[in-house]
Formats: structure tokens, C-alpha cells, sequence
């Protein structure tokens, strides 16, 4: 217990630090993303502090207020929120990613603290990559889906598949489960952990699929693949991923099991808290600090940034 809560103490004050230290990361617009330095030793920094209104224009909907910042709960957990940067399947920052932070439902966001304490026991973190996404990000995606000719992305997030074919294939959806507020992407690093270089864009690209070493450089566990890795190679219990590979899967899989999220098969980094704050509910606010200011009606559904529709998993 006393190395626990050394570890806690050290990845707070690192967290709190990042307010005036900021790291060169490249994220939306230049600012770079927030990660804890010791515990991400620089992979990603948090921007510049800014007013909520910065990062609101006045008819952008407002998150309820079972939404919560993840930093706000946890302050250890790494973030390295890659749609607020150019390092996506996309190659550009995604629509409505305007703060480098993870937001989620207060009820999820408490269940992967649970979650983290246990790793952190173990000399590990969690890190997650993606949080709530709110319906603009993901129409985005739909764009790009449909755009053929833009495979600038391709040689490192999905060189085995044709692009044509990423909505038969459930690689890209209309709806995504990340917009009702219990899903993350997320992966385990070793503490301390290994410290990371950022990606420029229009460098070469190395497939997500490949051996670690020359895959894009990241301190996660090695798990047999790259986050956002289009390839059934990244089915969380692929028969090909064997040895050390899937025994770190399966401990990011049975640590957030423990605490109440349920894997998507098809992503080994796919987790939902369950049971759901808003389980028919796809939300539209911003991924902003500005978002956690106001309710988005007393029950969640009542505002223009909530809808209700059928659910895909992605």
C-alpha cells in the first residue's frame, strides 16, 4: 500500500504539473494532447489553460451532468487522445475534437479509476485513446469512408483492407456506441513508462500490424497490433496472437472485466462500462471543457445534442 499510494502521489502531482509545463505534441490546431509526464514521459502534454467559452460556440449542445472530465476522477490515467491529433486512420484532427481530454459518463469514468488502482498495484497504467465521441466525429468518419480517393492513412491503419469495402466489414458506422458515454478505447504501459516521439505528418508510414519494433513508436503493452488497426489480427482473442501478445490482452481484458466493462470482440481496445448511463442515447456536445458546464435536459434527451436511434458497437 505505500508504493500505491507513492505511485498515486508522484502521477497526481506529474498531472497537475502539466498546467504550466506543457510538452510539444502536435494535436488539433497545434496544441498538443494531455498525458501525465511521468507516467507518459512525453508522449503527449496538455495545451494551454483556456475559458470555457474559447472552446464553445453558443449553439453547440451541453453535455449532461452525469458527463465528468476523466482527469477529474482519475488524474494517474494516461490520455493520449489521438483524433484531437493527426495520428488517426484519417491523417487530420476528427470533427469536434476541440480539447485533448477524455470525457465520460461519471459512472464509467469512477469504474476505470477502480480499474486503474488495481493496474497501478501491478506497475502498470492504464491509457486511453479514445473516450466520448460525440455524432459530428463519428459523420465525420462517414465522409472519409466514402471518399475513395484519400488513403493517405492506409499503409498503417488498414494496408491489408480495401477501403471500399470499411462499412461491410463494420470497420466504420453510422452510429458509434463512444457517443452514449461509457465506451474507451484504451491499453496498458509499464511504469515508468518509455517516453515516445510524436507522429509528423507525411512521414513514412509502418503497418499497425507488424512487429512492435517497427510499428509506430508507442509505450502501450505490446498487444499484436496498433490501436485503430483495421485487421481481424486485432480481434481481441485472435488464434494468431499468441505468447506475450495475448497474455497482455487478456490482462487489460480480465483488470476492466473486474470493474465492469465488457470487451468488443473485434477491438482488443474496445471497452463499455455497463451497465449504461444512457444506453439509447448518442450524444453531439463537443470533446471541450466548455461541454461540462450545463445539463442537456433532465434526463439527457431532451437537448440538440442528444438523439436516440438504433446501436452498432463501434
Amino acid at each position: 500500500m505505500p508504493r500505491l499510494a507513492a505511485a498515486l502521489r508522484g502521477l497526481a502531482a506529474a498531472a497537475a504539473a502539466l498546467t504550466t509545463s506543457p510538452m510539444p505534441l502536435m494535436g488539433m490546431g497545434g496544441a498538443p494532447i494531455a498525458v501525465p509526464s511521468s507516467a507518459a514521459a512525453g508522449t503527449a502534454a496538455r495545451p494551454a489553460p483556456s475559458s470555457p467559452a474559447a472552446h464553445r460556440a453558443p449553439d453547440d449542445p451541453k453535455a449532461p451532468r452525469e458527463f465528468v472530465a476523466l482527469r477529474a476522477v482519475d488524474p494517474t490515467i494516461i490520455q493520449e487522445i489521438r483524433y484531437a491529433t493527426p495520428h488517426d486512420f484519417m491523417g487530420v484532427p476528427v470533427t469536434g475534437y476541440r480539447d485533448p481530454m477524455c470525457i465520460l459518463t461519471r459512472d464509467a469514468a469512477r469504474a476505470l479509476h477502480q480499474a486503474q488502482l488495481s493496474f497501478l498495484r501491478r506497475g502498470y497504467s492504464l491509457k486511453v485513446y479514445d473516450c466520448y465521441r460525440p455524432q459530428r466525429a463519428v459523420n465525420h468518419f462517414v465522409a472519409w469512408a466514402k471518399d475513395l480517393a484519400d488513403q493517405r492513412m492506409k499503409a498503417e491503419f488498414y494496408p491489408r483492407v480495401d477501403k471500399s469495402t470499411l462499412f461491410r466489414d463494420g470497420y466504420i458506422a453510422e452510429k458509434s456506441g463512444h457517443s452514449r458515454g461509457s465506451t474507451v478505447d484504451l491499453t496498458l504501459v509499464r511504469l515508468p513508462a518509455v517516453p515516445t516521439r510524436p507522429y509528423v505528418p507525411g512521414e513514412p508510414l509502418a503497418s499497425c500490424y507488424g512487429p512492435k519494433a517497427l510499428r509506430f513508436p508507442d509505450n502501450s503493452l505490446d498487444m499484436g497490433t496498433g490501436f485503430d488497426c483495421f485487421d481481424t489480427l486485432a480481434h481481441t482473442l485472435d488464434p494468431r496472437v499468441r505468447g506475450r501478445q495475448l497474455t497482455n490482452r487478456l490482462l487489460l481484458k480480465k483488470g476492466l472485466e473486474r470493474a465492469g466493462f465488457v470487451n468488443y470482440a473485434a477491438e482488443w481496445w474496445h471497452y463499455t462500462f455497463t451497465p449504461e448511463t444512457f444506453p439509447d442515447t448518442y450524444f453531439d456536445f463537443p470533446v471541450s471543457r466548455g461541454s461540462l458546464t450545463a445539463d442537456c435536459g433532465a434526463a439527457g434527451r431532451s437537448s440538440a445534442g442528444c438523439s436516440s436511434r438504433a446501436d452498432p458497437a463501434r
